[in-house]
């Protein structure tokens, strides 16, 4: 597999955030999300075998472990990393960008799948029928750059009832809307979905390795 980085931090959003984490990213992405914040991750990366990558997740002593990317399922062996890591034992959490199949992706996974809002230029990707294939422990996230964005995200909660599938999480694009802004149209509107800054950028920015 070609991998960007491994390294060790501290999970920055979705519902394990601030836990040890071990992250895994994959590289390569078929998007090109305006507001992306890894397009080192796009090319370049170096080739892995599967135990290998096991053997460094292991050096850390975690039990979290997040396979991310760039898009991870581009790569086709993703849901063999995903199955090994979670025969192993470790919470395994991945995080995609709702463009691909999620169908074939071992159950004992969180998905942690984005919707992509218009605002992100790729939103005619999104693929609708992943939504069949979530679980209440996986998480649904909309990254909003703008009120059209936000009133976007609202209509496809109604419509595709997404509270019911999931946990919703609605997050602020970094410089594009203020995280009170997006904060207070949740409450006035009362959202059943989860506001959520990413913790890592509060404490690294966007430094690689964080």
């Amino acid at each position: 597999m070609r991998i960007t980085e491994i390294f060790h931090s501290l999970q920055g959003e979705a519902d394990a955030i601030g836990w040890r984490t071990v992250f895994v990213r994959l590289t390569g992405c078929p998007l090109r999300c305006v507001w992306c914040d890894t397009e080192y991750s796009f090319h370049g990366g170096q080739w892995h075998d599967i135990d290998a990558i096991l053997a460094e997740v292991a050096r850390h002593d975690v039990g979290h472990v997040c396979v991310t990317g760039g898009e991870p399922l581009a790569q086709k062996r993703c849901l063999i990393l995903l199955q090994k890591l979670c025969d192993v034992g470790y919470e395994v959490s991945l995080e995609t960008s709702g463009a691909l199949d999620v169908s074939a992706v071992d159950p004992r996974v969180r998905k942690v799948m984005d919707l992509k809002a218009p605002g992100s230029g790729e939103s005619a990707r999104n693929l609708w029928s992943n939504l069949a294939f979530l679980h209440q422990r996986d998480q649904v996230k909309i990254v909003i750059a703008s009120r059209a964005d936000y009133d976007w995200a609202c209509s496809v909660l109604v419509e595709h009832a997404l509270a019911a599938r999931c946990m919703v999480l609605f997050s602020p694009v970094h410089g594009a809307i203020s995280p009170r802004q997006l904060a207070d149209w949740i409450i006035e509107d009362r959202l059943p979905v989860r506001f959520q800054l990413q913790l890592h950028k509060l404490l690294w920015n966007d430094a690689a390795g964080h």
